[in-house]
């Protein structure tokens, strides 16, 4: 199965910006030492489509146009836990295209869990926040464990028991397309079940059961609120923005916001350049991208990972063109702050957190990899949030949501195989 493209020219166009870095100060000094005493956790990085790569090294400082994500950079950017994603792209919903997503993704966990062992003075799994604490204690950085799509699952909710088993302590309904759990935010038919399916109504109360949280990024807004009404555990959007900042389909209206806080879940930002700012005007570039999609017959660049491999690499190719021929301004650090300033007005600063999505296509203008996420830090102590309130960015309410989770387990008997 083919990973998912997670360089720049994935952006359809981003170009480092010219803007200048503000002069650092006194206070921007105090605000890296903060950063490095508060606990820093990022919710989604797709670091291990590298570590599946032969001869990629996790303990070389790797240009950022290959890797985000390394052992330097992690050291660098202050980052004391990650959730490394077991990413999947939809394919066939057939028998045999389920099995072999399981199979992809048992491959990636083997190749996570190999990777923490081949570096175990540097990294150690983690399944709940206690267990990320103590890791940093000793010296180490915690690796959690996220799915992304539900594919891997197919339709067998006895594979959710297994991938718990492995360390998954998430689960993303879906992707780019329609599944058999539910809709997807951008799938080019439009919704098939206006929501969660039957299917996905017994996966959401299994991953309650586990204590494994429901993540509703890339889902549909129906979905979105299926899985409200459904979940007895408070959701988790891993990657995901505010939509009335940057409008596109994948992003959380303000509606979605508030529901979300209401139900006691965590919007974790992205801080992928689309979905952080939208693109400036172009009507060149606009024509180009729709006749690009008339083409491929898709919405958006999220559903050439859904198309026969053959084709996906072809389009894949034609998106490097048109990201070479329309380059504009990468989105910045000051506009993910933004970002987080709309979500904590409409939310609240017990809802907002991290999920960067580097390593699978992120890089903003002075945060270009995590080994930058000081910057992060530095910008909203300059906009005046307090300690307590980058605590909670940064790990507070994420962990609050995983120990809910954890407490919403109920005692109903393991769904049965197969079904």
């Amino acid at each position: 199965m083919r990973y998912r493209f997670c360089c720049p020219a994935a952006l359809l166009g981003a170009a480092l910006s010219l803007s200048a870095a503000a002069q650092p100060t006194k206070s921007d000094a105090q605000a890296r030492k903060l950063h490095e005493q508060v606990f820093t956790v990022d919710t989604h990085a797709d670091t291990p489509m590298n570590l599946v790569k032969p001869g990629f090294d996790l303990t070389k400082d790797n240009d950022p146009a290959e890797a985000k994500l390394d052992l330097p950079k992690l050291k660098r950017g202050g980052l004391d836990a990650v959730f490394w994603a077991v990413y999947m792209g939809q394919g066939p919903r057939t028998p045999a295209g389920n099995a072999a997503a399981k199979q992809e993704a048992l491959r990636i966990f083997e190749a996570i869990h190999a990777a923490i062992k081949a570096h175990p003075t540097e990294l150690a799994l983690a399944t709940t926040p206690a267990e990320g604490v103590r890791i940093r204690k000793a010296g180490q950085r915690a690796i959690f464990i996220g799915i992304e799509n539900g594919y891997p699952m197919g339709r067998d909710l006895g594979l959710l028991q297994q991938y718990y088993n492995l360390g998954a302590r998430y689960m993303t309904l879906c992707h780019g397309t329609n599944n058999d759990l539910c809709d997807s935010a951008t799938d080019p038919t439009g919704p098939e079940y206006q929501g969660l399916s039957p299917l996905g109504v017994q996966a959401v109360a299994e991953m309650n059961r586990l204590g494994m949280m429901v993540d509703i990024s890339h889902t549909s807004d129906s979905t979105f609120y299926d899985v409200l009404r459904v979940s007895k555990a408070p959701i988790i959007a891993s990657h995901s923005a505010a939509r009335a900042i940057s409008n596109v389909p994948r992003n959380l209206s303000d509606d979605m916001l508030r529901a979300l806080a209401k139900h006691g879940g965590v919007v974790q930002l992205s801080l992928f350049s689309p979905y952080v700012r939208p693109l400036p005007p172009d009507a060149a570039r606009d024509a180009a991208v729709q006749a690009f999609n008339a083409k491929w017959k898709i919405k958006n660049f999220l559903n050439v990972y859904s198309l026969p491999e053959p084709e996906q690499k072809q389009a894949l190719a034609e998106m490097d063109e048109l990201s070479k021929r329309f380059p504009v301004p990468l989105a910045t650090v000051q506009d993910a702050a933004n970002q987080i300033d709309h979500i904590v007005r409409v939310a609240g600063i017990d809802h907002v957190g991290i999920g960067g999505d580097f390593d699978g296509g992120t890089e903003l203008d002075g945060l270009r990899d995590v080994g930058e996420y000081p910057n992060l830090t530095i910008e909203l102590v300059r906009r005046g949030y307090s300690r307590r309130d980058i605590e909670k960015i940064w790990s507070g309410n994420l962990f609050r949501v995983m120990r809910a989770a954890e407490k919403a387990r109920s005692a109903a008997p393991a769904a049965a195989a197969g079904k």
